[in-house]
């Protein structure tokens, strides 16, 4: 095995970087953040001034050179500590330096985040046909793969910082397909307790609300539905002062007229069945 397939890394969670098992992780905050951010784009050149922008945003130090290429130098360090003397690639070849920036040399699927969003696509490719075991499936796989908030022992900067806001996003939404695919495969009464976790969670989200509405819903408990919506609904106007989309004021609607549409529907389409209620 080379060199660089034998590097692991975490994103999602704890930062973990391991070469065959022996941690390369630093200690200090900034070597720390540089490990992260050049993982989140391996294979690929890291510029200096994005990473002097994420260790020091605007108050750059007059060393600010010469101190980035010390916390470079101490990756390597922990890098050659872990390949041992015997290895086959050089510490330069894994941390490489190029033209204007540094290169860490490793495939993309040594890196959590690429499984976890390989594994997201093929469960979204999966739902679009209406393949909907094999799309929970995929989800479920790719959401196995957090082990807690993104790299939630990193004090992130400002560039680091865009990435783990967009990583928690992205969870969220994989959370929300995997639910509707479960939904679709008429798994309702077994979803409710986890959606009412998450409405607690999200107050305001209404793609959450409604797929904890259409549980309850399909479980037998109309009135229990109803009664989330106007919670959701006393949230919206007393907190921000609008009312639900009029997507679910339609969903709403039909709940109160028991309308078919609201039953499980299994089969290929586009989206979830609050989607159906879209103008």
């Amino acid at each position: 095995m080379r060199v660089e397939d034998a590097v692991q890394i975490k994103i999602l969670g704890p930062l973990s970087a391991e070469v065959d098992g022996t941690s390369i992780v630093p200690t200090a905050g900034k070597p720390r953040q540089i490990l992260s951010l050049m993982a989140l784009y391996p294979g690929r050149v890291m510029p200096v001034p994005t990473l002097m922008e994420e260790l020091w945003d605007t108050a750059l130090p007059a060393s600010a050179l010469t101190t980035l290429q010390t916390y470079i130098l101490q990756l390597r360090r922990k890098l050659g500590t872990a390949m041992g003397p015997g290895a086959p690639a050089g510490v330069r070849d894994v941390l490489a330096t190029r033209h204007g920036g540094y290169l860490l040399q490793i495939a993309e699927d040594c890196v959590d985040v690429y499984r976890y969003e390989k594994l997201a696509r093929e469960g979204q490719a999966a739902f679009a046909t209406g393949d909907n075991e094999v799309a929970a499936a995929r989800f479920r796989s790719a959401l196995d793969l957090w082990s807690g908030a993104p790299l939630v022992d990193v004090k992130a900067g400002p560039v680091l910082d865009i990435e783990v806001r967009r990583l928690r996003e992205s969870r969220l939404v994989t959370v929300e397909r995997r639910i509707d695919a479960d939904l679709r495969l008429g798994r309702h009464a077994e979803l409710i307790a986890e959606l009412t976790d998450l409405t607690v969670r999200h107050p305001h989200h209404e793609g959450l609300h409604s797929q904890s509405m259409l549980a309850l819903y399909r479980s037998g408990r109309q009135a229990s539905a109803l009664a989330a919506y106007r919670r959701l609904q006393r949230a919206l106007v007393e907190e921000l002062g609008v009312e639900p989309s009029p997507q679910l004021q339609r969903m709403h609607q039909a709940m109160l007229a028991v309308d078919p549409q609201l039953d499980v529907l299994a089969g290929p389409r586009n989206g979830s069945t609050f989607d159906l209620f879209a103008a």
